[in-house]
């Protein structure tokens, strides 16, 4: 689906966001910490041993996005896939390249998951998370994010630093009050990034994406490096441990078949489908 930029103008200013619900506030702030040196031991949630709340700035974009329901036109485009059915989270692993994002511009590249829900009349609701690189946050620069439609601003946690070559944890999920949340596994441990209380139910659709987007008022082609994205597993909608996202999972990719899809210059190769794969631009043959 597609989004478009409210804003007329590229703004610059950044305001430090406020916790989304008092919930937050119950887990401990996260100590300023390393990368992780492990893999996580177990799925996200407010009673996992360790689990902490993100300390720190959390800068908000004033630029703001929307998608409507529409296919993706000219300047979008969409590498993953997405489930047909719906599940209460999603987690994975992916991989942080460096593309070439232009200042002063409307480009990205963004790895992410989403949980989201048609709440009808044009109108969607979803929680978002991954990372980004922006030509109006800190060109240059990769950040950890997350964007949600209660606020409709992207938000940058840049605290966790990263960089090209990089690789993060990430999971978003729901609980029992339809509270969904967003975390990063950083210094061995789940890090809230952000909690919010959408009108979706505690089950959704999912989607996983590299998706890139090309300032409309000036046309050029992104190089994005190949992202890996692995260890994707769904959280059943009626509990139960998590599970990979494989073929038996009810999942909407496009109407191209095969192993390999090309979408406007970039290609997405499915390794294990659907629960590893790259994207990224298309090597020549």
């Amino acid at each position: 689906m597609a989004r478009w930029f409210a804003a007329t103008g590229l703004v610059a200013g950044l305001a430090v966001a406020a916790p989304a619900i008092s919930a937050r506030s119950r887990l401990p702030e996260c100590a300023p910490g390393p990368k992780s040196t492990r893999p996580p031991a177990g799925p996200a949630g407010p009673k996992t041993p360790g689990a902490c709340r993100a300390a720190g700035r959390i800068l908000e974009s004033g630029v703001r996005l929307k998608r409507p329901a529409a296919f993706t036109p000219s300047g979008y485009h969409h590498l993953g896939a997405g489930t047909s059915g719906e599940w209460s989270g999603v987690s994975g692993r992916f991989s942080i390249v460096d593309g070439s994002v232009r200042p002063q511009t409307y480009d990205f590249v963004a790895g992410r998951f989403m949980a989201k829900r048609d709440m009808g009349r044009g109108r969607i609701s979803w929680l978002e998370a991954g990372w980004a690189e922006t030509g109006w946050a800190t060109p240059g620069r990769q950040h950890i994010y997350t964007f949600n439609t209660n606020t409709n601003v992207w938000q940058f946690y840049d605290q966790y630093t990263v960089r090209p070559g990089d690789q993060v944890w990430l999971d978003v999920n729901s609980d029992a009050n339809s509270v969904w949340r967003a975390w990063l596994w950083w210094n061995n441990r789940w890090n809230l990034l952000t909690t919010q209380k959408l009108p979706i139910g505690t089950t959704a659709k999912i989607e996983q994406y590299v998706e890139v987007h090309v300032d409309a008022s000036k046309p050029t082609q992104i190089d994005v490096p190949k992202v890996t994205v692995d260890n994707v597993q769904l959280r059943p909608a009626g509990g139960g441990p998590a599970r990979y996202w494989r073929e038996d999972v009810a999942t909407l990719t496009g109407t191209e078949a095969g192993q390999q899809q090309r979408r406007g210059g970039f290609c997405l190769d499915w390794l294990t489908r659907y629960d590893t794969w790259t994207a990224g631009d298309c090597t020549p043959s």
